[in-house]
């Protein structure tokens, strides 16, 4: 297997095995295998790659070149996979709860509950306006297994 080459400081990255399934252009489509590292994960109730083998993940071309059906191991760093917990189940329930307090003091519970539902809407289209922002944060390492 190649070397790794993640940050000194991040010392117990996520790894998951997978196989290319796709390559484009700009982008490599992985499908993941079950993890045994899964097991052992803080993350894996919030995570959702664990629960099941069909998973797909998207990875920015590298100057590595990859076959199809070729095993491959995808490395995440620790800090980024947290950090996609946060935005993705985390600062939605804190944006619904917020909402939801703040909007009972001023309208009827049916309509708060409403209200703090529907807030999701425009989070959730804001965030897809900065995907790429996010698709440059959260880089995934490919590493071809020998």
């Amino acid at each position: 297997m190649e070397k790794l080459e993640i940050n000194t400081n991040d010392e117990d990255p996520y790894n998951h095995r997978g196989i290319v399934s796709k390559i484009l252009d700009d982008k490599i489509i992985i499908s993941l295998k079950g993890n045994v590292n899964c097991e052992g994960c803080k993350a894996k109730s919030a995570c959702g790659v664990s629960e099941s083998n069909d998973k797909e993940i998207e990875v920015l071309k590298t100057a590595q070149s990859f076959n199809l059906n070729e095993e491959v191991d995808v490395v995440l760093r620790r800090e980024l996979g947290l950090k996609a917990v946060f935005w993705a189940y985390l600062f939605p329930f804190i944006l619904m709860v917020f909402t939801l307090l703040v909007s009972s003091g001023f309208v009827k519970e049916w309509v708060s509950g409403l209200i703090s539902l529907f807030v999701l809407i425009p989070y959730y289209i804001i965030l897809y306006f900065f995907q790429e922002n996010f698709r440059r944060v959260f880089k995934v390492s490919l590493f071809k297994i020998n």
